[in-house]
């Protein structure tokens, strides 16, 4: 995965891959880590359930080398992580 990059594969449990979006990318200085948010293709928003989005800590290759999706796994990030969502998603709706 490139930084700027709008869709990536995951493997998710079962070991299948699914080809998410790329919602978007940060970089935090707290964790020393770069996190990327992204949801499933072909998702479809509907009134009763909201497109189900998924965050992984993002650790980047080495020169030209595909990065990996890392778990996030302290409780400190996932909080960091819904404020910078919702913050996204505010000034999303701003913009309509």
């Amino acid at each position: 995965m490139e930084h700027g990059e709008k869709n990536i594969t995951v493997i998710d449990e079962d070991g299948n891959e699914q080809l998410c979006e790329v919602l978007f990318t940060f970089d935090s200085d707290e964790f020393q880590k770069s996190y990327v948010l992204y949801y499933p293709m072909g998702a479809e928003e509907d009134d009763e359930d909201e497109i189900e989005i998924h965050a992984s800590a993002f650790v980047p290759g080495d020169e030209g080398e595909d990065g990996e999706l890392k778990p996030i796994e302290t409780e400190e990030e996932w909080e960091m992580i819904e404020e910078m969502l919702n913050t996204f998603l505010d000034e999303e709706e701003g913009q309509e």
